[in-house]
């Protein structure tokens, strides 16, 4: 699969298409699986959650594909099968959204796989930056544009791993939901992914 890498200077400071990452208590969590499990009994129960998510779910989607219309319909898709499937969902100390996000990538893949197209792939520059502290390279506009071109390079999980990391502020924790790896796994792959772009940028 072929990625648009897209880079914004406006996101970081205007908010813009950014998930608007903050921690989750184990508190909050326990009580919106409380809510999760009075909608698995009656459905209607599910519209607070639908409520609270809808927004970064679409937002999940669009830095995917940088187009609302499709955005839209690929949410309405990602609520209509949680929906369908809510009775499926187990307890797994992350966030609901984590089970959302899991079934959001796999309708864009889906999308994108049946149409042959690429995704996108949308970052903004601050998270540039963290990429290449994390690394522990200069930050001079040779080295990001250089970090472009081998993230594009990446196959598809790795870039989804660094997309989620790096790009959309995902703890270990959440990303091991959504990839089905073990959270240990997920932290082992992305340094590991680290260590490649590394060598690639100094040589």
């Amino acid at each position: 699969m072929s990625f648009n890498l897209q880079i914004s200077r406006s996101l970081a400071k205007n908010g813009g298409m950014s998930l608007g990452r903050k921690t989750v208590s184990s508190w909050e969590i326990e009580q919106e699986w409380l809510e999760i499990q009075a909608a698995q009994g009656d459905p209607a129960m599910f519209r607070p959650i639908y409520n609270r998510y809808f927004e970064q779910v679409f937002r999940f989607i669009h830095r995917r594909t940088a187009d609302e219309d499709l955005s839209a319909d690929l949410c309405s898709q990602v609520f209509l099968k949680a929906m369908q499937r809510l009775s499926e969902y187990t307890f797994r100390g992350v966030p609901f959204s984590a089970w959302l996000f899991r079934i959001a990538s796999n309708e864009v893949a889906q999308f994108f796989r049946q149409n042959k197209a690429g995704r996108v792939v949308s970052i903004e520059e601050v998270h540039i930056g963290e990429v290449m502290d994390e690394i522990d390279e200069e930050h001079n506009e040779a080295l990001r544009n250089k970090l472009l071109l081998v993230l594009n390079d990446l196959n598809e999980l790795d870039l989804q791993l660094i997309e989620m990391r790096f790009f959309e502020q995902m703890p270990f924790k959440e990303i091991a939901d959504i990839t089905g790896m073990t959270e240990n796994n997920a932290k082992v792959k992305v340094y590991r992914i680290l260590e490649r772009l590394k060598k690639k940028l100094i040589s």
